[in-house]
Parts: structure tokens; sequence; C-alpha cells
């Protein structure tokens, strides 16, 4: 079952009445997993730009979608431009939006989708 978002703040996210104080993945699963930030840091020196090799951790097999929340100003970003999918080319698509945005895209949406997180700017 897909869990719902309950609000965001700066600095935190409620989801099914849980608050969260770290970015977070949500899984097909309905699973709520902290996000693993050092897979982009170790690359760029910050968790403000998606790598390849975190694309690929937050894929699974099955989705069909990713709603990224690109934190509260929209500064969290793929590493090109254009905002490709995450997936990289195995059919998934992505939504990158300012976290609000994301949060009702994330509530409303449909099926097999995955949701990233970025909690802070």
């Amino acid at each position: 079952m897909k869990p719902r978002i309950d609000g965001t703040q700066f600095g935190s996210i409620t989801i099914d009445g849980s608050v969260f104080e770290h970015d977070v993945i949500l899984r097909l699963s309905g699973k709520v997993k902290k996000r693993k930030k050092k897979l982009s840091k170790r690359l760029y020196g910050t968790s403000h730009t998606i790598s390849l090799d975190e694309a690929k951790h937050v894929y699974e097999d099955g989705a069909k979608r990713l709603i990224v929340g690109a934190g509260q100003h929209g500064n969290v970003a793929p590493v090109r431009r254009g905002r490709p999918t995450i997936s990289s080319g195995r059919g998934a698509w992505s939504n990158w939006n300012r976290r609000a945005t994301a949060t009702r895209a994330w509530n409303s949406a449909k099926g097999a989708v995955i949701g990233l997180f970025h909690v802070t700017c």
C-alpha cells in the first residue's frame, strides 16, 4: 500500500503520521527508506545532484514513475540537463518538482510509483 504524505516543512516530511528528518525514498512496497546521499555526494561533493549510482539504487524493476521532491526551493537536480528518467532507459519516467508540488503528485499518483524526497533546500 502506497503511504500518504501528510505534510512537509523545511527539514522534515511527515508520512502516514511519522515524521522523518532526513531525505527519504518511498519504495514500491510502501516502505519508507533513508536516502543514501553518499552515492551522489562522493562524486559531486553535494547531495543536490543525483548521480547514476544513486539513480540505480532508487530504481526498482516494475516502476513506471518516479516522483522527486527536489527540496523546498527545487535545488536537487539530475546529473544531466533535461531531467532524464531515473531508470536510465528502463521504461520509467520522472517528475522533478519543488517538494510541495511533488507531494501533491505523490498523493494523487496511481500505479507503480517510487518517490525520492529531499527535505531541505
